[in-house]
């Protein structure tokens, strides 16, 4: 069952999305790129409050995703990507993104927080944010 409102269209620009921000994570991180997707439809809160539907939250300007602000989202989604945004779609949650709403590649560690959000956990080279319980109790 989808924990967000969805159509196919909607599903395709989801792995689409996840496909130009992690293709090189493998299946895993762009389940968790998914993930903060997903989490920002839900949470309703912070930099997100507002954003309710997939178009709203691939395309946010400014604070969306670097994909589709410096031009790299451009691919079409193949069959397995539009297979792993389902499973986003239908409430499979990976850690460290289940909660998070924000997720960057540092040259180094990863901080301890990013906006004054937490660190939650990392993945391969991407570090996971998380806001607080109180700040945003939609994505828990």
């Amino acid at each position: 069952m989808a924990v967000i409102k969805t159509n196919s269209s909607d599903a395709r620009l989801l792995a689409r999305l996840i496909r130009a921000e992690a293709e090189g994570e493998g299946d895993l991180g762009m389940l968790m790129v998914g993930n903060v997707g997903v989490n920002r439809i839900l949470g309703n809160c912070i930099d997100f409050r507002n954003i309710r539907t997939m178009s709203q939250m691939v395309y946010q300007s400014p604070g969306g995703f670097e994909a589709t602000q410096k031009g790299y989202f451009y691919q079409k989604a193949r069959d397995s990507e539009i297979r792993l945004a389902q499973r986003v779609i239908n409430g499979e949650r990976r850690w460290p993104a289940t909660n998070a709403l924000w997720y960057f590649r540092p040259a180094a560690d990863c901080p301890n927080t990013w906006y004054d959000q937490q660190h939650v956990g990392r993945f391969k080279a991407h570090c996971f944010y998380a806001p607080t319980q109180e700040n945003c109790p939609s994505v828990y």
